[in-house]
């Protein structure tokens, strides 16, 4: 087996910096098809790559390495920051961003971003896609109720029309895509017995979550980004805060969360519990029903035999 060679990988737009170990400098590749393939040609054996995550420059390269089996890691950048920092290192150049986290890499033995599987970029761009859109059309709603003028509420009509339209057929796709796939068909159904979780979080789930029912217990809440980090130190002890996780499937699950909080047979007695009797802010009470209902949905999708408490 070929000894790993961590390559970090800086990116933007129009160019990537890549650090190919033996070589004096970093090299320069266009970020586009002809630059992965010309990248691809000349790493060495054993080459896993290491990148940040950029909001999206990324992923054409991603996708390249993944259909030419070279493993790649997409890491966050205030790891990435603080990691350096750490060492001392507050320049900051593309070439040197590039040497970091190939260092970075080796420091922390990252592990392979897996292939997705067929159709799941496309599932999770038209979730987010028809998120996006929702939001859209409630900040026009808020802005023509006080509309007075009549080129602009007839402009406002039309474009809710639009984003009415373009919602329905997003949805349209969705189900059609999940309808044809046998896995994803079963893990709708399955995460839709919870009470709380309906057509639309089950989508937000399949698209943001699909690591559910492969995580070990307390993963989860991290996974979705609200597991309290503690603030202790000798006596004091400070107020826990979440952090980080995954921002689209929280916002989702937290509406899933205020039903679940009153109808979810289970959750809404923990739910009363935790702001009546241990007086908890609804926040934080709010916030540990989004934990328990991430974790129920992690061991309904790992145990298929796993019945719910009716």
């Amino acid at each position: 087996m070929p000894l790993i060679k961590y390559l970090g990988v800086d990116l933007c737009k129009l160019e990537l910096v890549v650090d190919l170990a033996a070589e004096a400098k970093p090299r320069a590749f266009p970020n586009d098809v002809h630059g992965h393939a010309a990248l691809i040609a000349v790493l060495p054996e054993g080459a896993h790559l290491v990148c940040e995550s950029t909001g999206g420059y990324q992923r054409a390269l991603v996708a390249a390495l993944h259909a030419a089996q070279i493993p790649v890691s997409v890491v966050s950048p205030s790891r990435v920051r603080h990691f350096a920092l750490a060492k001392g290192l507050r320049a900051k150049t593309d070439p040197i961003d590039a040497r970091l986290l190939s260092v970075f890499g080796q420091a922390m033995s990252c592990v392979a971003l897996p292939p997705p599987c067929a159709g799941a970029l496309e599932l999770q761009a038209l979730v987010r896609a028809r998120q996006v859109l929702h939001t859209q059309l409630n900040e026009e709603s808020s802005h023509d109720e006080h509309c007075t003028v009549a080129l602009l509420q007839e402009q406002a009509l039309a474009r809710r029309a639009l984003f009415h339209e373009q919602i329905r057929a997003i949805e349209r796709r969705l189900r059609a895509l999940i309808a044809a796939n046998p896995v994803w068909r079963a893990r709708s159904q399955r995460v839709q017995e919870v009470s709380g979780i309906g057509e639309v979080s089950a989508w937000i789930v399949l698209a943001e979550l699909p690591e559910l029912g492969q995580l070990a217990r307390g993963q989860t809440g991290a996974l979705l980004g609200v597991a309290p980090d503690p603030d202790d130190s000798g006596p004091r002890h400070g107020p826990r805060h979440i952090s980080g996780g995954r921002s689209h499937a929280r916002k989702v699950l937290y509406m899933a969360a205020l039903t679940a909080s009153q109808h979810n047979p289970v959750l809404a007695p923990y739910y009363r519990h935790l702001t009546e009797h241990r007086h908890k802010p609804h926040r934080v009470a709010l916030t540990a029903i989004m934990r328990k209902l991430v974790e129920l949905l992690n061991r309904l999708l790992a145990d298929p035999n796993f019945i719910l408490a009716s």
